[in-house]
């Protein structure tokens, strides 16, 4: 992918980028779902651990970490759920301690632990967020870079997925780990807002993969309804099967719309959080439809891990819970809703 450029297709070319709009990126992203949805995720997350680092990182800190990560030769990870913080981000319990002056420290030492990172242990570079001070809620997340081989650094259990089992996760363990103050990613205490405009573009780029199972899914199912025959015609011909592809095909075409409308606002730069939400939201919901429907419509051969219809059910499923879950999400819009709507 890195050999493709995709590995820096949405960053300006002034940096090293492709250049891409982020309604370009989500064409890159669907196609990558549309036939292998743990590869897209793991670009995903790769692109996701780099973005922070071009919107808050000073010219030095760009120069020294992103150049191989927009080449592709290093694997990023983005480092924020924790096993009591994972919907609820401002509750993580990672410490970072000062060493060195209060108000001018040589370093940070970090000691918690990350679940579910994914691309870990593969990745070599890590975007941590991590609090000075769990009594001030967000206001004391800080975000930091950590290579791996950092002494204090190390991997806990791997994950053993249901699905998406292409792109690793792995626990991360920080036991008194020395971060250089050189590598803390804008001020103290400005961790929270770094996460969660990050979270935002990941959102629209996992919904757009989500589109591209959901095509790959109805897709295959079509062809598979012309090659088989019951009752001495192909499936295709029978009108309640006609009738179930299109209802799909429909919710397809629909959420690939919200999720390009989410990209052109964020093209445009105004605020994403709600369609972000919303395009994520409606997109793995379709895909899980579409992948269910389609072992469905494959029937037993769908059943059978032989044709690889059921892994796409396996793989929308962990959609819906990864980026957020959609119950989340739905908080999310209708605070925006509720919010417009409130008196005064």
């Amino acid at each position: 992918m890195g050999e493709l450029g995709f590995t820096a297709a949405p960053f300006p070319e002034a940096v090293g980028g492709g250049g891409f709009t982020y309604v370009g990126w989500t064409t890159v992203m669907e196609d990558l779902g549309r036939v292998e949805l743990a590869m897209a995720v793991s670009l995903s997350v790769h692109i996701l651990s780099q973005f922070p680092v071009l919107a808050w990182g000073p010219d030095e800190q760009r120069a020294r970490w992103l150049p191989a990560m927009l080449e592709g030769t290093v694997l990023g990870a983005f480092c924020l759920t924790e096993p009591h913080a994972g919907s609820d981000a401002a509750a993580i319990r990672t410490r970072a301690e000062r060493v060195g002056p209060a108000d001018r420290p040589e370093a940070y030492r970090l000691t918690g632990t990350k679940i579910w990172i994914s691309n870990a242990p593969e990745a070599e570079r890590y975007l941590v967020f991590a609090t000075l001070d769990p009594g001030l809620g967000a206001g004391g997340i800080t975000a930091f870079l950590v290579e791996r081989g950092t002494e204090g650094f190390r991997f806990g259990a791997h994950e053993r997925k249901m699905g998406i089992r292409g792109c690793p996760a792995a626990e991360l363990v920080f036991d008194h780990a020395l971060v250089p103050a050189a590598n803390r990613l804008g001020e103290e205490g400005g961790g929270y807002r770094i996460a969660l405009s990050a979270l935002a573009e990941g959102r629209i780029s996992i919904a757009a993969a989500c589109v591209g199972l959901a095509r790959g899914a109805v897709e295959r199912a079509a062809r598979y309804l012309w090659e088989r025959r019951a009752f001495g015609a192909p499936l295709a011909e029978l009108q309640g099967l006609q009738f179930m592809l299109a209802e799909l095909w429909r919710d397809v075409m629909s959420a690939q719309l919200l999720v390009r409308c989410a990209a052109a606002a964020r093209d445009r730069g105004e605020p994403i959080g709600e369609l972000s939400s919303l395009a994520k939201w409606t997109a793995s919901d379709v895909a899980m439809r579409a992948a269910t429907d389609a072992v469905q419509l494959f029937g037993g051969s769908g059943y059978s891990r032989e044709t690889g219809i059921e892994r796409l059910m396996r793989d929308a499923k962990g959609a819906q819970i990864y980026e957020g879950t959609n119950q989340i999400h739905r908080l999310i819009v209708a605070d925006a809703v509720l919010g417009r709507a409130k008196p005064g």
